[in-house]
């Protein structure tokens, strides 16, 4: 089953002269009837000509990976018999330089926290068969050349 996914990224150059590399990189993801706040990572081109109350690509990449994982996580550990109660993840992406020297999201790292509460508490092995059947189904983390680790964390209310 194939499936179209659409953004809209709007730029432009303003009163900058374009030519002199002094132009904004601020820009707008727009999709599904919102617009986001867009930029070039603030450490690669620094402020003002980025936006540090931006989002960047790699920050992107990065919460997408998690995202997808706990979409799936949760829909896991539902199907398991448990409750969740919420769902943090302190995701980490790092950039290193590949074969060709080019720089790439080598490795994203999901440091995700589930609350469980009711009658049925997992173990912390069921915790790990969630996250692990989560991580096999994620449409991004198997779209990516990254190495993606989960390192998941629990507790019961």
């Amino acid at each position: 089953m194939a499936h179209d996914y659409q953004a809209t990224i709007r730029w432009s150059r303003g009163d900058a002269a374009f030519t002199d590399g002094r132009y904004s990189r601020g820009h707008v993801w727009a999709f599904d009837g919102i617009e986001v706040p867009g930029s070039s990572d603030p450490k690669a081109v620094r402020p003002p000509l980025s936006r540090e109350d931006a989002i960047d690509p790699e920050e992107a990449l990065v919460a997408a990976a998690s995202s997808c994982q706990m979409l799936y996580a949760l829909d896991f550990a539902r199907k398991a018999g448990f409750t969740v109660d919420s769902y943090e993840d302190a995701a980490e992406g790092v950039m290193t330089k590949n074969e060709q020297g080019k720089n790439f999201i080598s490795k994203i790292t999901l440091n995700p926290t589930m609350v469980f509460s009711g009658d049925k508490v997992p173990t912390t092995a069921d915790v790990e068969e969630i996250h692990h059947k989560a991580h096999g189904e994620c449409i991004v983390a198997y779209s990516l050349r990254a190495e993606i680790v989960i390192v998941p964390r629990f507790s019961v209310a």
